[in-house]
């Protein structure tokens, strides 16, 4: 993180590669993985256990909002920036103290998951279970504050890239070691092993250098008059409020109803009203409007339990418009004429990403067998998607963040463009090989690369906070889009089988072998030639609405270079006032 106005020098040692021998990637490497431990083993290893122990999936499906936590982390994100840890602040930094205490929370609640039978202690699991969540949530806001404040912008990429490493290492032991391990002895070990395991995030936290020094800004109350019994009634309804706004972006963003329908239901609405509601939620794709508008109008509720009141200064008011209106109005400040574009870009940059959403289908579709998909997605994709990332990594040290940033944002649509050639080659390994490389690739140096630029805007003082609002929302506008997907390739497979505009590209598939999309077509009612052209319409549609991105990225690129130049300009001027100032 460094001010928009004084941009890094790129790292030139070995060709950009030195940044990854340093001290803080290896602390980043340990910090990656304690902070995807604990999402998996609430939010999907766990469901095996309850299922062994007899649970319905209804009973399951509940458990998943356990990670609830995570999409909702940007509303006590600002507590994480104000907050300092008794006796551990002083001693390790506001950062690393409150990694420590999250860890050790972590901890705590696996081993106490691992101590507990699920056949008679649900409520505890449960309780535990959300427990882990919320602090696992809470220590990636303070590892993603960390990571940007022990960093500058020639190292933000490679901080991300040895993030990411660490996380999928960590969904790949947390998602295979407890399965091996109840298999040979029993699930309580292997949570407590799991617990032992969140020791290398300790470790990390031991091992990180101090963060830049911590910043709580102020916020002015001086003038409030104190009226604490009216205070304490101000809290409360404004605390509700911001609750009842966090359960219904929450089940926005998840695409879950039963928190906010269980939340209904005490308010008083029926039992068949709470149905009702989570029928029209997960809808498809209906429902997905209903999510979206979820999500706008609880950020909508959220600003209105954080406004002050109209004519009235409140403490409550200023304390709560100072922790979530400060770092907007700073991120504003420090991004004059180009804040606005800079967010629409972060909504937009992976887009073309997001609304590949019926790949499986795609695959299945074309013929491959699932084994097939599981070698080459999961195994060879994994490798490829980790090259991307270390890619991502040097760029941003070699190149410069800005360039990295552009560079990005072409990579998700022009690799979508191999997934339409691959269409026209029906089920041919090699050819699954080259599209899977090529498309993991490109979408771990756009994501290594979207991280490191969202990581450049924060500032001291307010980075848990502006990061976590820049994280939790940038995927909103693909959850919209994605929605259509499976429309757009059947409505353009009937368009060309009815003679329309795309009917000339059924021509690309005359030669498909025998079988290739023959099952999917019969389902949606074409022929394989027709569902052929559909894909590749969907495809050549991916690309084209990620040129928003690349054009958005062009501008943004300008600007924030232009605005950097003046700022510096601005500074030297500064710096020579004061030198010419009579001592």
């Amino acid at each position: 993180m460094t001010d928009a106005s004084t941009p890094a020098k790129p790292v030139r040692g070995f060709g950009g590669l030195a940044v990854y021998g340093e001290r803080r990637i290896f602390v980043m490497l340990l910090l990656g993985f304690s902070a995807g431990l604990p999402n998996l083993l609430i939010f999907d290893t766990l469901s095996a256990w309850l299922r062994e122990s007899g649970l319905t999936l209804k009973v399951i499906g509940f458990f998943a909002l356990a990670t609830l936590s995570y999409s909702l982390k940007f509303v006590w994100a600002p507590l994480v920036d104000r907050t300092t840890i008794p006796f551990l602040t002083p001693l390790l930094g506001h950062r690393r103290s409150w990694m420590l205490v999250t860890q050790a929370v972590i901890i705590l609640g696996l081993w106490s998951i691992a101590g507990l039978n699920p056949q008679n202690a649900l409520m505890s699991v449960a309780m535990f279970a959300v427990l882990v969540g919320f602090f696992g949530a809470t220590q990636d806001i303070v590892i993603d504050a960390w990571r940007i404040e022990a960093s500058d912008d020639t190292r933000h990429g490679a901080m991300a890239a040895a993030y990411q490493w660490g996380y999928r290492i960590a969904i790949i032991v947390a998602g295979a070691v407890p399965l091996i391990l109840a298999d040979l002895y029993n699930w309580n070990l292997s949570y407590a092993v799991m617990a032992a395991l969140m020791g290398l995030g300790v470790a990390g936290v031991l091992l990180a250098p101090r963060e830049r020094a911590h910043t709580i800004r102020p916020i002015p109350v001086g003038d409030v008059p104190s009226r604490p019994p009216l205070e304490v009634l101000e809290w409360v309804a404004r605390l509700l409020v911001i609750i009842i706004a966090a359960l219904i972006v929450g089940s926005g963003l998840t695409g879950a109803a039963d928190l906010l329908a269980g939340g209904l239901g005490l308010a008083g609405l029926s039992a068949e009203g709470k149905e009702a509601l989570k029928a029209a939620w997960e809808a498809k794709p209906q429902g997905v409007y209903l999510q979206v508008a979820a999500v706008i109008g609880g950020l909508t509720l959220l600003v209105v339990a954080c406004w002050p009141i109209p004519g009235v200064k409140t403490r409550p008011g200023a304390y709560l418009a100072g922790s979530f209106g400060q770092p907007m109005a700073d991120f504003y400040r420090r991004f004059t004429g180009v804040a606005t574009l800079i967010l629409a870009l972060i909504c937009v940059y992976r887009l073309a990403d997001f609304v590949l959403n019926i790949m499986n289908p795609f695959y299945l579709d074309l013929g491959f067998t699932k084994t097939e998909l599981a070698e080459v997605r999961k195994v060879f994709g994994v490798l490829m998607t980790t090259l991307g990332v270390f890619i991502g990594g040097w760029s941003v040290a070699r190149l410069g963040l800005i360039r990295t940033m552009v560079i990005g944002a072409f990579m998700s649509p022009v690799s979508n463009l191999v997934f339409a050639w691959l269409a026209t080659q029906g089920p041919s390994i090699n050819a699954l090989v080259i599209a899977i490389g090529v498309d993991n690739v490109a979408t771990g140096y756009a994501g290594t690369a979207l991280i490191a630029y969202m990581s450049s805007l924060t500032s001291l003082g307010f980075t848990a906070t502006q990061y976590a609002l820049f994280s939790s929302l940038y995927a909103l506008p693909g959850k919209l889009i994605a929605s259509q997907s499976g429309r757009i390739v059947e409505g353009s497979a009937r368009a060309a089988e009815g003679g329309g505009l795309f009917a000339p590209l059924k021509g690309l598939f005359v030669n498909l072998p025998a079988g290739s999309l023959a099952e999917g077509a019969a389902t949606s009612g074409v022929t394989p030639a027709a569902l052929g052209a559909g894909y590749v319409v969907f495809f050549l549609y991916s690309t084209v609405i990620g040129i928003f991105a690349v054009v958005l990225a062009f501008i943004v690129a300008h600007k924030q270079t232009e605005l950097q130049a003046r700022n510096a300009e601005q500074a030297d001027a500064d710096e020579a006032a004061t030198e010419a100032q009579p001592s």
